[in-house]
């Protein structure tokens, strides 16, 4: 996968948990637990969108 397709795709990706997170914090009890896994796979995504020049 070319570098452009791979940070495109991370995007996606970003946006998506982006959704997620929101979903989840507007739950009538949000799952602590998932919004801080949610967070770290945003985070994680982040840093390598950044290391690929992004």
């Amino acid at each position: 996968m070319a570098q452009s397709q791979r940070i495109e795709s991370l995007k996606q990706r970003h946006q998506t948990l982006e959704r997620n997170l929101d979903q989840e914090r507007t739950r009538p009890m949000p799952d602590t637990a998932a919004i801080a896994e949610i967070k770290r796979m945003k985070l994680a995504i982040k840093d390598e969108m950044e290391n690929l020049g992004a």
